[in-house]
This record gives structure tokens, C-alpha cells and sequence, in this order.
């Protein structure tokens, strides 16, 4: 009887010492893992990239100026707009009140720097379309200029894939320009300009 009690006591002992040294092992960082989380966190952190939108936070009078045909006069319409950091510093959120065709508009934006692939990223949504359009590109003149590429579905042509461009050019913290470009255009590819004055 005596064997068997110290038979159990014993293959308990071990049995628990052996739990606890897997629980130690299981316990112990992953040089690997750690190693991955980090690369994680600095993908993840705002830097002087993002930084580079700061002049384009805050409110907006804007002056918007459309080309409906390359030569042909603009129309000049009056727009507000409110852009605010979010995501803490990661991206910059902004709203858009304007007209379009006679018509109010409304539209939204969000735009940050991907620190992975070292580009800047948009993605624009409205109240006169379903479609989300994204654009993607990189800065220039020293972080004063800013220039987007996408392609987008055209609903007025049926268009599929069509090219466009969006140009950021930062004149100071008080004034920013903002274009969009068809390039199927050519040379006079401006469709639209929005000079933004800060309120």
C-alpha cells in the first residue's frame, strides 16, 4: 500500500514539474516573433511622411473651378471643407461641402501614408456617386507637392480603368491647391482646380 502512495505521490510530482517546465518553455519570447511585432509597430508609427500632411489639417474656404472641355471657360463654385487627424496621427480625415451640376455635394476623404509601401493613399466617396475611388503615389519638391494616380470606372462614358491624377501642391499652412487631371486629355488635362484658403 505504502509503494502504491509513493508510486502516485511521485508521478504526480514529476507530472506537475513537467507542467511547469512547458509553461516556462511556452513562457520564454520568440526571437522571431518579437522580432516580427516590431517590424509591426514601426510599420504602424506616424513619421516625418505623415507629417507632410499636417499643412492640409485644419478649415477650409475653397474656391473650386471645373473645366468641362479642354479651352472652355471654368465654372467657379464656393466650397467648405474640415480635415482632422485620426487614427492617432495615421491618417487625415476630411469632409467636403460644395455643388456640383447646381446640385450641394458632400464628399469624404481619407488620406495617410502607407509606411510599408512607401506611397500615399486617398480614398474619396460622395453623395452623387457609389463608387469608391483610390489613388496612390508619392511627394515631391520637397513634400510640397503631392501626386496621385488611380483609375476609376467613368458612369457618364461607360469608361472602364480610366486614368486620372490628383495633384496636392502646398503653398504654405494657409493655402493648398488642390487638381485633379484626365490624362487621356494630354496637354491641357486640368479638369478640375480647388484653391483652399484657410478659414
Amino acid at each position: 500500500m505504502k509503494t502504491c502512495i509513493r508510486t502516485t505521490v511521485t508521478t504526480l510530482l514529476l507530472a506537475t514539474a513537467s507542467l511547469a517546465l512547458a509553461e516556462e518553455k511556452s513562457a520564454a519570447p520568440d526571437p522571431k516573433m518579437a522580432e516580427m511585432m516590431k517590424k509591426m509597430e514601426a510599420a504602424g508609427t506616424p513619421g516625418a511622411a505623415h507629417q507632410t500632411l499636417d499643412p492640409l489639417a485644419g478649415e477650409w474656404k475653397a474656391e473650386v473651378k471645373s473645366w468641362m472641355a479642354p479651352g472652355a471657360p471654368p465654372t467657379v463654385t464656393q466650397a467648405t471643407a474640415k480635415n482632422t487627424w485620426v487614427m492617432g496621427g495615421r491618417f487625415l480625415q476630411g469632409e467636403f461641402h460644395g455643388e456640383f451640376a447646381g446640385k450641394p455635394f458632400h464628399g469624404m476623404s481619407l488620406m495617410g501614408y502607407d509606411n510599408t509601401k512607401k506611397k500615399y493613399d486617398s480614398v474619396w466617396i460622395d453623395d452623387m456617386s457609389s463608387a469608391v475611388v483610390t489613388a496612390e503615389g508619392a511627394a515631391g519638391d520637397g513634400g510640397k507637392v503631392i501626386t496621385l494616380e488611380g483609375k476609376y470606372d467613368c458612369p457618364m462614358t461607360g469608361e472602364k480603368d480610366k486614368a486620372m491624377k490628383q495633384v496636392y501642391r502646398i503653398v504654405s499652412r494657409d493655402e493648398h491647391v488642390y487638381e485633379m487631371h484626365d490624362p487621356s486629355l494630354g496637354k491641357d488635362s486640368k479638369t478640375m482646380e480647388i484653391t483652399y484658403t484657410r478659414k
